[in-house]
């Protein structure tokens, strides 16, 4: 196949980078046949308005789980940090021996309220500390030693009765600077992309230049050529690039969101479910997690972020009734290490705890604390599996069977 168009992803890192062009709809999986697969069809419901929703929020860079889910009792903590551990007058009490990071007061309250699980210790056999590595582990669901040309959120678009929404909304919207590798699919699905910022002033002057490059370019008469296919899915992104700014533009709330890019980030999430599209899956990312030196404060400001921006997420959803169709769940590509570096920060580790939220989570602590008797600068041993986790989401919250997307049998988690 010709390739006229000179932007045309060619790499599937090119790929993943395509979002930063400017496209709203970035559905180019004709584009790259050497990393389509098949997969065989779950049955999944088709998205409908009235259909349950799932919001997935990366913490990218690797987040410290032990200085946010705290084994305060643990003797172990203290002798492996010696200066990042937090004290008891710096913690949030959970239980007798665990506590939230003092900066996750929000998140203690939605706990309080029946609103949040914590689910501990994810990770993966084998795990590896590449951050590239380890987070297309975790958003294709592979195992640590195979590559999978698909992420686990496009296997599921893949399989969704009717494939896609029926009123012509995008099957997924992503709010990052890249698309994530959980939405590469073997089939075509319009997803849609927003950047961080965007608050109804979208990028439709770059979009109309990127359009008529492509209406430049030779033309073929085989309507499956590749110029012809992104001509049409450059002018449906302009469509819906254009609605999804109104409804952003026109949004109001009382909700109290950080005013920051993942603040506006879920800000905007919250308005196209509101607006009531059709879209089942939205993800969202909080950049900074890479805490390899002076980790205190900077860590705890990502915290306050995270927490601030999703109680005030929930509490948006809350107050226009949209909260029982949401789950979000956040992930990390890994933990950090116990033992805390030179530096005062932390290097790249293993497992972790992630948060789930809504008003239909069974709340508290899921799976069991992770053990820290370990020698400096050994990793931490998982106990929870995190293909477990999206069995779960799958199985009980998006009604797909998950064994057809993952490819074994997880065992659901008590969290739904």
């Amino acid at each position: 196949m010709r390739n006229p168009a000179p932007f045309l992803p060619a790499t599937r890192r090119d790929f993943l980078k395509f979002g930063t062009k400017g496209i709203g709809l970035l559905a180019f999986t004709r584009f790259a046949p050497g990393f389509v697969v098949e997969s065989a069809y779950a049955q999944a419901p088709a998205a409908e308005k009235d259909r349950t929703i799932l919001v997935l929020v990366q913490l990218a860079g690797g987040n410290d789980g032990l200085n946010t889910v705290v084994p305060y009792a643990d003797s172990h903590y203290h002798r492996l940090r010696p200066t990042l551990a937090l004290s008891k007058e710096q913690l949030l009490p959970l239980t007798n021996s665990l506590a939230l990071h003092h900066a996750c007061a929000p998140l203690q309250e939605l706990l309080k309220n029946g609103k949040l699980g914590i689910v501990q210790n994810v990770g993966y056999p084998n795990p590896n500390r590449s951050h590239f590595r380890s987070t297309e582990i975790w958003e294709t669901a592979s195992e640590s030693n195979e590559s999978l040309p698909t992420g686990w959120l496009g296997r599921y678009f893949d399989n969704a009765c009717a494939g896609t929404p029926v009123s012509g909304d995008p099957c997924g919207v992503n709010i990052s600077h890249e698309v994530p590798q959980s939405f590469l699919s073997a089939h075509d699905h319009p997803t849609f992309s927003f950047t961080p910022n965007q608050r109804g002033r979208g990028r439709s002057n770059e979009n109309l230049q990127l359009l008529e490059s492509v209406l430049q370019s030779p033309k073929s008469g085989d309507e499956h050529d590749n110029a012809s296919y992104l001509r049409h899915t450059m002018m449906d992104a302009l469509v819906t690039e254009k609605r999804f700014q109104k409804i952003l533009s026109a949004y109001t709330t009382r909700a109290s969101y950080p005013a920051s890019p993942f603040g506006n980030s879920l800000r905007n999430v919250a308005a196209l479910i509101a607006a009531g599209t059709a879209t089942r899956v939205y993800y969202v990312s909080l950049t900074g997690f890479d805490t390899h030196s002076n980790q205190a404060n900077q860590h705890a400001n990502l915290l306050k972020q995270l927490s601030e921006g999703l109680a005030a997420f929930q509490s948006d959803l809350e107050s226009k009734q949209l909260d029982s169709q949401v789950l979000t769940m956040t992930f990390s590509e890994f933990g950090r290490r116990p033992s805390e570096n030179e530096s005062k920060g932390t290097d790249p580790g293993t497992a972790a705890p992630l948060f789930v939220m809504g008003s239909r989570v069974k709340p508290g602590l899921h799976g069991t604390a992770a053990s820290l008797a370990v020698s400096h600068n050994e990793d931490l041993k998982y106990s929870t599996d995190f293909r477990r986790v999206y069995a779960t989401a799958l199985d009980r919250w998006l009604g797909c069977k998950s064994a057809a997307i993952l490819g074994h049998d997880y065992q659901p988690l008590g969290f739904l």
